[in-house]
């Protein structure tokens, strides 16, 4: 057959229109995965390279843009899944694997990198681990053996042969010094071009592919910036965080790099990009949120430029350098052509003309379009989840409130679809990490799924998260349990004066630190929340010293006690207070978690149950930080839902 079911599934999505159903979504939608994870276009714009999810492996198609017939597919086999997929030329694509490894059930990146033509031809290992002779696919099975990961850095479109990659070598007990090399994109073979001046380095390249800027950080986790002129120059350090208390990453270059950008931490108030002057290495401000950090950065078709930034002030904000520029006037054309919704040049063809587009918002999982930058037209391609109708999912609405020290707080209120909003009972969902993470505006599968289920959801970005700046997420340090969870406390209560939430239909939920906090607040405040579930959680602090994957770096040793400390642990631990907790509670966990064990589930259900407090469990013995398996995520989140409906949703109501 000329034209593959891939070709012809895509063919019809041009031109299939959303199924006009009426009310909410169910489970089963928001469990699918995309159709689509990844879409690049070829720089010569001729074919698109697309994976695939299923549960057990994520394939590969290479398909012609003009009839959309496939001319390669890959297979990966049974739990691998391709990644990172990279047009190394008009014919040549590079792409990594993710594995599923022992008895684990999500799969982790082997930090290899192949390579195949467009047509299935000459498909190679190119760096990896595998010895040569192990296969990958049907046709992969040529190597020599690497230990390290290594990510393409530099397509270096002006040579057909060859890119750059960063190359991080695997060390047990000292944090590694990556280095950037050129790698031959058919053969394998590299050079390297520069190593490192400081430990687990990520690099920033320029137009010409000269590696300008190496930002990292060693066991102490105070990050270091340098910079170089060119490939021949020596480093110079300009940020040194343990002498100014504040981070600097490079961004990208201006279109005529004599202007590189900065984002720096400023000591109140959210980061700002800087202008910094490769000559005379003056810094300006160029551009700084009214309150948030930059979110997402806006480059030009093909990437290597810097337009400007993409800021989350409830609802999403573009600023650019130049409003004046070709490249801005782009982005303003394309927020025109779809308001309210975020927008991510994905891909582009080599002379810019021809740009893949990835467009998103609250209430829509994404979409890609082709747009054509001359004729100022935008094409329909594919949606992320056809399944899922934007006009029946749920808005996310920005708030702002004020903690009890006067700390202003942002975040999220989503209520359920067609209502007022009013009088709901609502699910409290502090986010995880809980430092270097926050809630943002875009579609969640979880929240909709809440919503849809009829339940308000509200989150708040409280002190020690992200996108706020540096003092915001400081105000953090150890104020587990204490400071952070107040600021919890506070919104739940400003739910309650705003007339948002039922007082007697509040529960509190979390993932992995959420987990925490969502068991803590129901210690903390028993009276407040009628029911609390935690979701790979950790629950007994000291426990974090001393089993986990934590344990196995000295790095992240150090930012442990340098962002929980060591003092009153077992005071701010709920495994410790389970005689405080009222409410009923449901615990789910992974049995090969390694960043928060099972013992912390284990630990809280047997401390509830000594105090005679009701609670359910679920732990999977080969799942995660997180459920993988299909089956077991449906099974998890129908518990939950029961859960949440019989202790403040319908059930709940009706039994008054």
């Amino acid at each position: 057959m000329s034209r593959s079911w891939i070709g012809l599934l895509i063919s019809l999505l041009y031109c299939t229109t959303l199924a006009a159903e009426t009310g909410p979504h169910n489970l089963e939608d928001f469990l699918k995965t995309d159709q689509f994870r990844q879409i690049e276009l070829s720089p010569d714009g001729a074919h698109y390279a697309l994976t695939i999810p299923h549960e057990d492996r994520t394939l590969l198609r290479i398909v012609k843009r003009a009839d959309m017939a496939t001319t390669m597919g890959l297979d990966p086999g049974t739990n691998r899944h391709v990644v990172d997929l990279v047009w190394a030329n008009d014919e040549r694509l590079l792409f990594g694997v993710e594995e599923k490894i022992g008895l684990l059930d999500r799969p982790l990146s082997t930090g290899e990198i192949f390579a195949t033509n467009a047509d299935g031809s000459h498909q190679e290992l190119l760096f990896g681990v595998r010895a040569e002779g192990t296969k990958i696919g049907s046709r992969i099975d040529k190597g020599k053996q690497e230990y390290g990961s290594a990510w393409v850095l530099d397509e270096l479109p002006s040579d057909d042969r060859k890119v750059l990659v960063s190359v991080w070598p695997w060390a047990r007990k000292a944090e590694p010094y990556s280095q950037v090399e050129e790698m031959d994109i058919y053969t394998g073979r590299r050079n390297r071009v520069v190593r490192a001046p400081v430990q687990r380095a990520q690099f920033l390249t320029d137009r010409a592919g000269q590696v300008r800027f190496a930002f990292g950080a060693g066991v102490d986790n105070n990050q270091q910036t340098w910079y170089r002129a060119d490939n021949d120059a020596d480093w110079e350090q300009l940020n040194d965080q343990s002498k100014t208390r504040r981070r600097m990453w490079p961004l990208g270059f201006s279109a005529d790099e004599q202007t590189a950008y900065l984002r720096i931490e400023e000591d109140t108030g959210p980061d700002a990009i800087y202008a910094f002057d490769v000559a005379s290495g003056e810094r300006t401000l160029a551009l700084q949120g009214d309150f948030a950090d930059p979110y997402l950065y806006l480059r030009s078709p093909g990437g290597r430029t810097l337009v400007g930034a993409t800021y989350l002030e409830g609802l999403p904000v573009m600023r650019y350098f130049d409003r004046k520029s070709a490249d801005a006037i782009l982005y303003r054309t394309l927020a025109m052509s779809f308001p309210g919704q975020i927008i991510r040049i994905a891909s582009a063809t080599r002379d810019g003309n021809t740009t893949l587009l990835h467009v998103y918002s609250d209430r829509n999982p994404g979409d890609f379009y082709l747009f054509d930058v001359a004729q100022k037209k935008a094409e329909f391609l594919v949606p992320a989840q056809k399944w899922i109708d934007p006009r029946r999912t749920a808005e996310m609405q920005p708030i702002k409130l004020q903690a009890r020290d006067g700390l202003a707080l942002h975040g999220y209120l989503t209520v359920p679809p067609g209502s007022e909003g009013k009088n709901l009972p609502l699910v409290l969902l502090p986010h995880g990490g809980p430092f270097y993470v926050a809630d943002s505006w875009g579609y969640d599968n979880e929240v909709q799924l809440l919503a849809a289920h009829g339940y308000a959801v509200l989150q708040v970005n409280f002190r020690g998260s992200s996108l706020y700046g540096r003092a915001h997420a400081a105000a953090g340090l150890r104020q587990w349990g204490k400071a952070m969870q107040d600021d919890l406390t506070d919104a739940t209560r400003w739910a309650i004066e705003q007339g948002i939430a039922d007082p007697a239909r509040i529960c509190i939920y979390g993932h992995s630190y959420g987990g925490y906090a969502a068991l803590m607040g129901a210690a903390k405040e028993p009276d407040l929340y009628q029911c609390a579930a935690g979701y790979v959680g950790v629950y007994d602090l000291p426990l974090l010293y001393r089993e986990g994957d934590i344990q196995e770096r000295r790095a992240d040793r150090n930012l442990l006690e340098h962002n929980l400390g060591k003092d009153d642990l077992e005071a701010y631990s709920p495994a410790r207070l389970a005689g405080q907790i009222k409410s009923p509670v449901f615990l789910a966990a992974g049995g090969k978690d390694e960043r928060a064990p099972v013992a912390h589930t284990e630990a809280m259900e047997r401390a509830l149950k000594s105090a005679g407090v009701a609670v359910e469990s679920l732990i999977y013995p080969n799942e995660g930080h997180g459920f993988y398996v299909e089956a077991n995520k449906r099974e998890f989140y129908t518990r939950l839902l029961a859960f949440f409906d019989k202790h403040i949703g319908a059930a709940a109501a009706g039994a008054d």
